[in-house]
């Protein structure tokens, strides 16, 4: 019966923004961070909370380097279906926006034209120096620290701890969000500070929790569905577009 709610839910709404986390791309092979197999839970020389720090990066570059291309970054990810079916709700006129705290750039791949990435993206990649900007190449096919033709460190456009997030993009996410409808909430704990809460600037019709496990937001949800995104968002897409 929830799937069918959430069907007419978005068939009743015409400003529809989808707030997104890692659990939107384990589907497509790629582990998030807090889930019992998730990186947290790995052993590394040194926490990833603590790798992935700007103090870290600074004073610990190649170490970073050797766990960034390690973890974070995965080439051979493709979009899912729920990558897919958000792009396809796009492409209707109902979805305004995707706002995702994931760097995979998955969303473009599969055609959402409008995505804030409020933590930025591991295909961006620019010089501290000069700040000319590089591919993810510049990344996955050096070794060491990459650098750039002016002898600057070639730094991921990522916010990593410590580093606050990009404004411009906080504005579009914020005013997205204040204006949406329908707010769909899909793979994410909502235990990520600043961005867990954007959701408070909601103001618009219900709001659709989709995730595995319970959020301190599910009281706040008016649907709540427990299963795989993929299948959720892929199911939804089916009925209504076919």
């Amino acid at each position: 019966m929830m799937y069918e709610d959430f069907i007419k839910t978005i068939q009743d709404s015409n400003r529809i923004v989808f707030f997104g986390g890692a659990g939107v791309s384990t589907e497509s092979g790629i582990p998030d961070f807090r889930s019992v197999d998730g990186l947290y839970h790995q052993k590394y020389r040194f926490p990833p909370e603590t790798i992935l720090s700007h103090h870290f990066f600074m004073n610990n570059t190649g170490d970073f380097y050797d766990f960034y291309r390690d973890k974070m970054i995965c080439s051979s990810a493709k979009p899912n279906a729920a990558h897919l079916a958000l792009a396809n709700l796009e492409r209707h006129g109902k979805l305004k926006a995707v706002i995702t705290q994931n760097i995979d750039r998955l969303h473009q791949m599969a055609g959402s034209q409008t995505v804030y990435e409020l933590h930025g993206s591991v295909h961006r990649n620019y010089c501290m120096k000069c700040k000319k900007f590089y591919g993810i190449e510049a990344i996955t096919e050096s070794t060491g620290i990459p650098k750039c033709e002016c002898g600057g460190i070639i730094k991921p456009d990522v916010v990593l701890y410590e580093e606050g997030l990009d404004d411009e993009t906080v504005t579009k996410a914020l005013n997205a969000i204040a204006s949406a409808d329908l707010l769909i909430v899909g793979g994410t704990s909502l235990n990520v500070y600043p961005a867990a809460g954007f959701l408070q600037y909601f103001r618009g019709n219900q709001i659709v929790l989709l995730n595995r496990s319970a959020t301190s937001y599910d009281s706040n949800a008016d649907i709540i569905i427990r299963d795989p995104i993929g299948k959720v968002l892929g199911y939804v897409d089916e009925k209504l577009y076919g």
